[in-house]
């Protein structure tokens, strides 16, 4: 079976490969297609999409937009044009409430007696998009926290005592950029919504009538009962699906590309379908 993963991410934001490095790592991992999803940004999708042509794995140009919400919303953006006016000025934008954002992370932080600072994440960020990964990583390197896993579940993840609910976009508006530029948009894994199944129906409801395109049928975290559910919500409001690992390298060393915890395959069918727009 031919396998994909369309849920990736790169220096560019919080992953620990760049974009040529993680297309080269797919195509070793045995993948014939991914798309690079990296938060906020798509510096690196000319890179990713030019080693991918070199090598022989097809690469989708894609995006992770982060947005304000009644619950943590992220959506994808797939076949996107990441040269298109209106979306490269918002991401300037966004990228400097994610400073703001993350600034008030570390102040939270502090006030529970742990040390990170903006200069440390900026330093681990490498000139990439800063994310509340960068910090999870310098907390477990300190000693903070197990793992970054274990860092997003105690500290950083919604609900937790340093969670910022600080974005620079709605959800709507998310959708509307990721259209502006060509593409469609799928709302990421459903599950962190934490919203009851009515609540969440509805939420896909507003967000489909808004251009929602997809919602992410296929993730590393979502259960058989998790999968199945969110599959027939797709169906039921005439949505298509996509499917990734959500893949970060070392910054979450427990994911593996195209296979998430290790018994997760997504066929090329599914981007065949998401291709009939």
């Amino acid at each position: 079976m031919d396998r994909i993963d369309l849920h990736t991410h790169s220096t560019c934001s919080d992953g620990s490969m760049t974009p040529a490095e993680l297309v080269r790592h797919a195509k070793v991992s045995g993948l014939c297609a991914m798309a690079l999803s990296d938060h906020d940004t798509v510096s690196g999708v000319d890179e990713a999409m030019a080693t991918g042509r070199e090598i022989g794995v097809e690469v989708i140009p894609a995006i992770e937009l982060s947005a304000v919400s009644a619950t943590e919303t992220h959506i994808l953006g797939y076949f996107i044009d990441p040269h298109a006016p209106e979306l490269v000025q918002a991401l300037g934008r966004i990228r400097d409430i994610r400073v703001e954002r993350l600034t008030e992370t570390c102040a939270m932080l502090k006030s529970h007696a742990i040390d990170v600072s903006m200069e440390e994440v900026r330093a681990i960020a490498g000139g990439g998009v800063l994310c509340r990964a960068h910090i999870a990583k310098i907390m477990t390197e300190k000693g903070y926290a197990e793992s970054p896993r274990d860092a997003f579940n105690r500290w950083l993840n919604v609900g937790c005592p340093c969670y910022s609910e600080t974005q620079a976009i709605t959800d709507e508006e998310a959708i509307s950029l990721i259209r502006a530029a060509g593409g469609d948009a799928y709302l990421a894994h459903l599950h962190l919504t934490k919203l009851p199944d009515d609540a969440l129906d509805a939420f896909v409801a507003r967000l489909t009538a808004a251009g929602l395109h997809g919602i992410e049928g296929y993730y590393t975290d979502y259960t058989a009962e998790m999968a199945e559910k969110y599959r027939a919500l797709a169906k039921k409001h005439h949505l298509a699906i996509s499917g990734g690992t959500d893949f970060h390298g070392s910054f979450k060393p427990h994911i593996s590309i195209g296979q998430g915890l290790g018994n997760m395959e997504i066929p090329y069918t599914v981007l065949a379908e998401m291709k009939k727009r």
